[in-house]
């Protein structure tokens, strides 16, 4: 008969280890769950266990297993409970390689946020920069190009520009303040007009483009402007509209779950653009909180834009979030080990050695070729001759016997330049290897940097995305 184990964990990591452990099958044990009563499985301690854990909860099992980051001496709390309890992993997601299995990678295919990417310039490009422009958002992962409007500025070629994306295989919207500019994107075929409100929903009647909706202030008018669209019969989206930090951000995010609890099926839209745009933090990590948002929501479509220089990678952000929350959503579980292509500037596990190892490896050495490796206290350079250990690299450069080898120095320069940043950022160091640097390089920089430094989706179609409210609302 096969021996059992019994894997503790908490209230949130319950439905991961279940399905970790059901995806293992066949396994040559048997296995119980037991959750101890807490939220999170970090914060187990062995003296906790052995408050909460009754000798009816593991009869029967050979062995207890508790999380990777479980804190306490385990020696002593298998003496105490008379069984042998073990450590696993840290993560949920490695338990098959602790048992010799191979990890099942994340599926990161499937999606159901749709992306409309404004060209917010476009009536100051030709329609073969908006073309450009389009191109590099659908490669980014846009599903819809926004045609924006600038006030007060003429758009002559507004009509010949949505034709020209149409006959290359784009969605298109049009976002406009004015009516007029509304009203000529509707007859010219648009897909979606941005935006409409209760007192200019009248333009629906006349077009099949789709209304993104907004309030007139309170949420009510956005509520009546839905009712109206319904009572036409035609699909629309809901933006109840994101404000700014300090400008009524927090307020906004309780409008959009106000709007949820009230219609739990309406089709939803979110633009994304004023906390990227104007906020100076890094893009990665807003979106991917706003698309952790958006995924409680169910909110389907997303205006992003790329305007500041530093949201230079926002659209592909955007696509990399929603693809990650999906598959966390679906796996039940933390949106964690997914993806690393939101962690521009950190890593999560930076160092791959400590201290110790590193001196014990330098030991080894019987050749004159400069190894680097960094830890938590810094860099390490070592040789046959001996180990260095700094944080500034031109510290270093008295001490190595390159005065009269430049392209060693040079080579040297760069590494050590390269450590001295994944050590300053927590990031991970390979030496002879780029740091990565998530999604803010586009793969094809990647490769052009590796080749000169070694020289010396089940996608949704936008339509679905909308549709009516009758008798949605909850009543």
């Amino acid at each position: 008969m096969a021996e059992t184990i019994l894997f503790l964990t908490g209230k949130l990591a319950q439905p991961s280890v279940e399905k970790v452990l059901h995806e293992m099958a066949p396994l040559p044990f048997e296995y119980k769950i037991h959750q101890l009563g807490l939220s999170v499985a970090a914060l187990m301690t062995d003296k906790m266990i052995a408050r909460r854990l009754k000798p009816e909860d593991y009869a029967g099992c050979k062995q207890i297993m508790v999380p990777g980051r479980c804190r306490g001496d385990l020696a002593e709390l298998s003496k105490l409970l008379g069984i042998e309890v073990v450590r696993g992993p840290e993560e949920i997601k490695d338990l098959p390689l602790f048992f010799g299995k191979a990890r099942k990678e994340p599926d990161l295919s499937k999606y159901d946020v749709n992306i409309f990417a404004e060209i917010v310039d476009a009536p100051q490009r030709d329609i073969a920069g908006i073309l450009e422009r389009a191109n590099y958002y659908r490669q980014a992962g846009a599903n819809v190009i926004d045609i924006g409007c600038l006030p007060e500025e003429k758009f002559p070629l507004m009509e010949e520009a949505i034709a020209a994306l149409h006959e290359n295989g784009f969605k298109v919207s049009v976002d406009s303040m004015s009516m007029d500019d509304l009203r000529r994107a509707s007859k010219a075929g648009a897909d979606y007009l941005l935006s409409l409100s209760e007192k200019t929903i009248d333009l629906a009647k006349e077009t099949d483009a789709i209304p993104v909706l907004v309030p007139l202030g309170p949420l009510e008018s956005l509520e009546r402007a839905m009712e109206a669209m319904d009572k036409l019969g035609k699909p629309w989206i809901a933006d109840p509209i994101l404000d700014p930090i300090h400008f009524g951000f927090t307020e906004s995010i309780v409008r959009y779950h106000t709007l949820r609890q009230k219609y739990p099926e309406a089709p939803m839209m979110m633009g994304v653009g004023n906390l990227t745009e104007l906020t100076d933090a890094d893009t990665s990590g807003i979106n991917a909180l706003l698309f952790g948002i958006i995924s409680e929501l169910n909110i389907t479509n997303v205006l992003a834009t790329e305007v500041s220089p530093h949201a230079r990678r926002a659209i592909k952000e955007a696509d990399i979030a929603r693809r990650m929350m999906f598959a966390a959503r679906d796996d039940n579980s933390l949106p964690r080990d997914f993806t690393a292509d939101l962690l521009v500037s950190h890593e999560r596990r930076p160092f791959t050695d400590t201290e110790q190892e590193i001196i014990q490896l330098s030991e080894n050495i019987k050749d004159p070729n400069y190894r680097i490796k960094i830890a938590p206290k810094g860099i390490f350079v070592f040789n046959r001759d001996g180990l260095l250990q700094g944080t500034d690299p031109f510290a270093f450069y008295p001490q190595l016997q390159v005065k009269d080898d430049p392209g060693h120095a040079f080579y040297l320069g760069v590494e050590l330049a390269r450590a001295q940043i994944a050590w300053q950022l927590g990031k991970r160091y390979t030496q002879d290897e780029d740091l990565q640097w998530g999604c803010a390089v586009e793969e094809e920089e990647k490769d052009l940097t590796r080749q000169k430094s070694k020289g010396t989706t089940m996608q949704k179609d936008p339509q679905r995305a909308c549709g009516t409210a009758e008798s949605k609302k909850n009543k």
